[in-house]
């Protein structure tokens, strides 16, 4: 065996693991992203109410109609959770799980879900009642004025 050989098999291996680990990370990104597709069809809920660009400070996220109480809307393009953990209550997260970084999907029974681990947090103050997380959901700048609800 040549020296050359001997090289070329160890470029091929170091391409084969830096590929398989590449890939290993395109599937956890994809694992964890929470995509739109995942909504149930007519959903609202990863939309902006607004058709605004995503994420401007005075956006209307929703009407404080659109918040069940107990419950709550992930608004994914501009990354928080408006709950309404008490009738006339609002409160805003971070829609990013603080354990892996996927996005919370959904509002329930007074709970933040996290479908890829099964985190839970609290929809009144964003503390973890189920982990793997350890941290608590960051609060969001929210204001309610009437009956519109805007980021910021």
């Amino acid at each position: 065996m040549s020296g050359t050989q001997g090289t070329a098999r160890i470029v091929t291996r170091r391409t084969v693991v830096a590929a398989a680990g590449a890939a290993g990370l395109g599937a956890a990104l994809v694992a964890c992203g929470g995509s739109d597709s995942d909504a149930p069809a007519g959903s609202t809920a990863d939309k902006p109410a607004s058709g605004g660009d995503g994420g401007g400070a005075g956006e209307i996220l929703a009407k404080t109609s659109d918040i069940p109480e107990g419950g709550g809307k992930v608004f994914a393009d501009q990354g928080v959770v408006v709950t309404q953990p008490a009738a006339g209550e609002f409160k805003a997260f971070s829609s990013t799980c603080t354990h892996q970084g996927c996005a919370v999907k959904d509002v329930s029974a007074g709970i933040i879900h996290c479908p890829c681990h099964g985190s839970q947090f609290s929809a009144a103050d964003g503390s973890v009642k189920a982990g793997p997380a350890t941290q608590p959901l960051p609060a969001a700048s929210i204001k309610v004025a009437g009956d519109a609800i805007t980021l910021g």
